[in-house]
């Protein structure tokens, strides 16, 4: 016997596995970077920065004082303040994007590639190379690289990484002081315009008729991935701690489980294959393509098929292996211990009942019969999942 696990939505808008929804309020748009964080999330392209404060669902410019002649390319965020990386240096915002001030004191060329926050330093990349601020984009200062054109930054603890357009990816571990070339592996690759890291894996997205690579020791060595994935350039990932997803330019979104081994495409529903960016929130995978706006996939359509034998949903919870001839088990976030679950059959009659009481509970289905049965989480379940045992 085998168990085929599929997500659905009990009282709810079903939507089909792996189906996108374009955000309203930015078709016809370009979109070239993605934040999210609390009930907030940012987009930013070519007529300035966008946010939506309904998980994505729709958005409204949110660009008084910020950047609105050319693109936001980057957005990143400290404790105090949100900063935007333009085509006309940095910005900052105090409120959550309601109103953006320039602070580019110090930046030799304004047109920015990325920003980013580590720590209690700002870093801000560009044709000139490296910038940083240690007061909040107060002043900016030289931070190496110069004359070489930065595309993408990224940091594994007290560790800068960069790609550039031409030169290959360098690493820094005293903030830019001195920067080291870290090119083994990449079979002459020289541009990349984005760099990933999640947790100590690095991924950096090549030119034309290259790919994604990954360095599992911090940028020793780089290999150029298979698995599923698409040849070509990629201009943007996103990550988190079940899911490294990589965007390219031209053959759409593709993700995977097992840290980049295997990837799986998910574009239904996309109408613009070209992805720039690409960002988590709490329920949704956003996307940020070149001419049709922002994208929204719901978690819960994330499933097994790169590699991991389950399937994830969007209340952190993991159902595998799939398929099984015994059990499945119930592999929870530490948020849901204690919360009960039941086994329904269709029809809705309660054939077993349970409360998460580790991380990992297991279910026994081996003298079930087979047909199609339904998990609930939670006492009065809205959202159910069907379990089929064939």
């Amino acid at each position: 016997m085998k168990l085929l696990i599929t997500a659905i939505l009990h009282l709810s808008t079903f939507l089909a596995l792996g189906q996108w929804q374009q955000s309203a309020g930015t078709a016809g748009l370009n979109m070239q970077a993605l934040l999210s964080y609390d009930n907030y999330n940012f987009a930013g392209g070519q007529t300035g920065a966008y946010l939506s404060t309904d998980g994505a669902a729709n958005f409204l410019q949110a660009n008084t004082g910020n950047d609105n002649v050319g693109p936001t390319r980057c957005f990143t965020k400290d404790a105090n303040y949100l900063y935007t990386c333009t085509s006309q240096g940095a910005y900052r915002s105090a409120d959550n994007g309601a109103t953006w001030v320039s602070k580019s004191v110090g930046l030799t060329n304004l047109l920015g590639s990325g920003i980013l926050n580590v720590g209690l330093k700002l870093f801000y990349v560009g044709p000139n190379g490296v910038f940083s601020s240690t007061d909040q984009g107060e002043l900016w200062s030289a931070a190496g690289l110069t004359n070489i054109d930065v595309r993408c930054i990224t940091a594994i603890n007290d560790t800068l990484f960069v790609g550039t357009n031409g030169a290959g990816i360098y690493k820094s571990t005293d903030w830019g002081a001195n920067w080291v070339q870290i090119n083994n592996g990449l079979g002459g690759a020289t541009n990349f315009r984005a760099i990933e890291s999640k947790g100590n894996t690095l991924f950096a997205g090549g030119q034309i008729g290259t790919g994604v690579y990954r360095s599992t020791n911090f940028g020793a060595s780089w290999t150029l991935l298979a698995g599923g994935l698409a040849t070509g350039s990629y201009r943007g990932f996103a990550s988190n701690s079940q899911f490294i997803v990589a965007g390219s330019f031209g053959a759409g979104v593709f993700y995977s489980t097992n840290n980049g081994d295997n990837w799986t495409a998910i574009n239904s529903g996309l109408t613009d294959l070209t992805i720039f960016d690409l960002e988590f929130n709490d329920n949704y995978l956003m996307a940020a393509t070149n001419n049709q706006g922002v994208f929204r996939l719901a978690l819960s359509n994330l499933s097994s098929t790169s590699g991991f034998n389950g399937i994830y949903l969007k209340e952190g919870l993991f159902i595998f292996p799939n398929p099984t001839s015994n059990c499945i088990n119930l592999k929870s976030d530490v948020l849901l211990i204690g919360t009960p679950y039941t086994i329904a059959d269709i029809s809705g009659k309660t054939l077993f009942s349970g409360v998460f009481n580790s991380d990992n509970t297991s279910v026994d289905l081996v003298n079930w019969p087979s047909g199609n049965y339904l998990l609930g989480v939670g006492e009065c379940p809205k959202q159910l999942y069907k379990v089929v045992k064939q």
